[in-house]
Formats: structure tokens, C-alpha cells, sequence
């Protein structure tokens, strides 16, 4: 196998579950040139851990002829010619996309929906490559250039996600970080990105701010931490793949099939709808993982 053709669109988070795929791909053949079509702003991680060789933006043009009928045009035709695996995560409900594929006799076609169906996540993206004898024996997503990095004492947040529903309210994320602001010796981290703007900026007088990092940087900086706490997002999986143990609040969403998996990850959900967690039991399970993770944090005075 030369040469491999990923077809995988969405955010932050869909990339990130796709990592364990990607890895199996590049441990079963080390000198393949991998190449992904697709979000380039997320994928750039997998260019900088070595699993991608080229970054193709999924909004050009160019690919338009592969949702209509055949021929391809003769320029993409003859592209794609030169791949031995196509793997597809693009949607392709009626197999339009399918349909061009495979080129030749010595070319394989693979895919898989692009909502995954077994849990968790990275299985689901996992389960084509069967076909070629590759199986994970783990679905946790990794920068294996983060790993053995040395820890602060800092603790990150994210107050944020792709979907209003699945935050925490603002006001409770204040709380939380009012009680930690009593220990001055514990320095918080709040990331986000454009669309955090108001978390950000009614969280910002407790620590350093981090907005719009570039994600390699943005991963090395949670690499560094102590602690993140997050809700079902991009930011969250990237914090996991990183190393770093994570609190996640999740609500609307399965945990099952999207938190990060991982013994470093814990979940609280209390039903569908975030406003049902307390601060109380946030704060009890931050001191306990702190502790165990050796925050010097003071000790829990309640119980979650």
C-alpha cells in the first residue's frame, strides 16, 4: 500500500475520534503517503503527528464531480487513479460518491457513515479497516508527540462547545471558579474560540486566557496541565488525546458513544439537561481527581 485517500469531513472532534483509524493505517504501513480530504483548520493535527502526508480543503470545487454521475472529470479521474485505499467517512446516503469507486482492479474502496453507530465513536471509524486485517485494540485517541510531557499545577476550562446545549451554565462555571481563586497556588487556564466570547470574557479575572490557539500549540499547552474540565466538544477530545486528565459534564449527549475513552476521562451526567448538575458535586469530584493527580489542591469537604 503507496498510496491512501481519507474522505473525512466535520469539526475538531470528528477528526479527533478518527485518529485511531489513522493510526492503524500508518502502523500497518509506515512509508504510505496518506492524504485527507477535509476540514485542513483540524486536520492540521494529524499533519503535525505524522499520520497525514496532505491536507485537501473539502470546499474546493474540485470535488463537486463526486456526488454526480460518471465519468469524473479526467484531471480528478486520473487523481485518484494513483490511490490503492479510498476510505470514506464523507455521507453518502445513496451511495452517489460509491459509485465511482473503486477505480481499478487494484484499488480498494472502503467506508463507513459519518454518524457512527458503534461505541464508542472511534470504533465506528475503526470497523472498515477489519476488512483489511487492521483491529484496534484500543478506541483512545492520541498525540503520540505529547506524550512524557512534564505537568504544571494549572487546571483548564472550557466553558464552551458547539451547541448552547451542551454547556454548563455560565453562572456555575463563575462559581466554580470563585472557590478555586481561593487558592492562589492553583493557575487556571480558560481556552476558547470565537464562539466562547462571553465565557471567556466572564471568566477571564481568574486566569490566563488562551483564545484561538493554533491546536498543535493549544495541545501542547493542555499537554502541560494538570487537570481539564469540559463539556462534550472538540476542546474536550483534544485535552484527552493530549494526555491530560479530563472532567467532562455531559448532558444532551451519550457519553457512551462521544466522551473521550480512557481512564484518565470521568463523566458526570445527571439526565439530559446540564442545569441538574450542582457545583457541589463538580467541586467535590475537581478535588478528588486533583488530588489524585497531585494538584495540591486542599482536601474535599464533601462527597459527590
Amino acid at each position: 500500500m503507496k498510496r491512501i485517500l481519507v474522505l473525512r469531513g466535520g469539526a475538531m472532534g470528528d477528526f479527533i475520534v478518527t485518529l485511531p483509524a489513522l493510526d492503524l493505517l500508518r502502523r500497518r504501513w509506515p512509508e504510505a503517503q496518506i492524504e485527507l480530504i477535509g476540514n485542513p483548520q483540524v486536520a492540521v493535527l494529524g499533519g503535525w503527528t505524522g499520520h497525514l502526508h496532505a491536507l485537501h480543503s473539502q470546499h474546493a470545487a474540485r470535488w463537486v464531480p463526486l456526488f454526480g454521475p460518471p465519468p469524473l472529470p479526467s484531471d480528478l479521474g486520473t487523481w485518484l487513479d494513483g490511490f490503492d485505499l479510498v476510505l470514506n467517512y464523507w455521507p453518502d446516503p445513496d451511495r452517489a460518491l460509491a459509485r465511482h469507486f473503486p477505480r481499478h482492479s487494484r484499488q480498494s474502496y472502503l467506508a463507513a457513515s459519518a454518524q457512527p453507530v458503534l461505541t464508542p465513536a472511534a470504533r465506528h471509524f475503526c470497523a472498515p479497516l477489519r476488512e483489511l486485517g487492521l483491529t484496534a485494540t484500543s478506541f483512545h485517541s492520541r498525540l503520540p508527540c505529547l506524550s512524557g510531557h512534564l505537568r504544571d499545577e494549572t487546571i483548564a476550562i472550557h466553558p464552551g462547545s458547539g451547541s448552547s446545549r451542551k454547556n454548563w451554565p455560565l453562572e456555575r462555571w463563575i462559581e466554580l471558579c470563585e472557590r478555586l481563586s481561593q487558592w492562589s497556588h492553583v493557575p487556571l487556564l480558560i481556552v476558547g474560540g470565537e464562539a466562547d466570547a462571553a465565557g471567556l470574557a466572564a471568566l477571564s479575572r481568574f486566569g490566563e486566557v488562551s483564545r484561538q490557539l493554533p491546536l498543535p500549540a493549544l495541545a501542547e499547552r493542555l499537554a502541560r496541565c494538570r487537570l481539564f474540565l469540559g463539556h462534550d466538544s472538540g476542546v474536550s477530545h483534544l485535552a484527552a488525546a493530549s494526555h491530560t486528565p479530563c472532567l467532562l459534564l455531559f448532558g444532551p449527549t451519550d457519553p457512551v458513544m462521544w466522551a473521550p475513552p480512557g481512564e484518565h476521562v470521568r463523566v458526570l451526567r445527571e439526565g439530559t439537561d446540564l442545569k441538574t448538575i450542582p457545583v457541589e458535586k463538580v467541586w467535590a469530584t475537581l478535588i478528588r481527581l486533583a488530588s489524585e493527580a497531585s494538584a495540591g489542591l486542599p482536601p474535599s469537604t464533601s462527597s459527590a
